[in-house]
């Protein structure tokens, strides 16, 4: 009995050694396999490339490109809609990033803004509103921006086209983005070549 229970229990820690030992085994290859996993890449945001005005002038130096600028402020409406239903449509993102130089103003902001050789600042800004209406820049008032959003186009030598002002849905803007971009507007000196235009233009820009 003794001897049985003595083999017997051999057997027994034989086995469990041998099962301890396939765990071992199992445990080890999964660790192995899954610290090999190949790590997913982080998702790319699919933004608009937005610089200031200077840094827009200095690349048009170096790869001419028209400019189109958004001017804004921080309680107007429908420049927060043009943010998030316009400006993040990948049809605008890639065409703007791809076609133009795309620069964001603040027209009530604080920000020194050299162009031309001049100088524009806002000397009446009150920091205590810089969420509620404030002093109009005097950048914004050289532009003719008299409402918001207003989006200003600027030629490949930053010479000022004209601004379009309102929000626009993508399809909209994709009319003025691709109506600057092939110069088409410097043959539009009436109302009625511009609702020719308008009234054959064929959008693909997806919303």
């Amino acid at each position: 009995m003794l001897l049985k229970r003595s083999i017997f229990c051999k057997l027994d820690t034989t086995f469990a050694t041998h099962l301890n030992m396939k765990n071992i085994l199992f445990v080890f290859t999964l660790a192995l396999f899954t610290s090999f996993k190949p790590i997913p890449k982080e998702p790319t945001e699919n933004k608009i490339n937005w610089m200031t005005i200077e840094e827009a002038v200095a690349l048009q130096k170096k790869e001419p490109r028209k400019i189109m600028m958004d001017v804004y402020t921080n309680w107007c409406g429908p420049c927060k809609m043009l943010d998030k239903n316009t400006f993040q449509n990948p049809d605008v993102v890639d065409y703007m990033n791809n076609n133009y130089y795309a620069v964001k103003f603040n027209a009530e902001g604080n920000d020194t803004v050299d162009f031309q050789d001049k100088t524009f600042t806002n000397p009446n800004y009150d920091p205590a509103k810089s969420n509620r209406r404030n002093s109009p820049h005097e950048f914004a008032r050289f532009l003719k921006v008299k409402a918001y959003p207003t989006m200003v186009f600027f030629d490949e030598e930053a010479n000022y086209i004209t601004p379009i002002s309102g929000y626009l849905k993508p399809q909209q803007l994709e009319l003025y983005l691709k109506m600057f971009k092939a110069d088409a507007h410097k043959d539009m000196d009436t109302q009625e070549k511009f609702n020719a235009y308008y009234k054959a233009f064929k959008p693909k820009f997806k919303e």
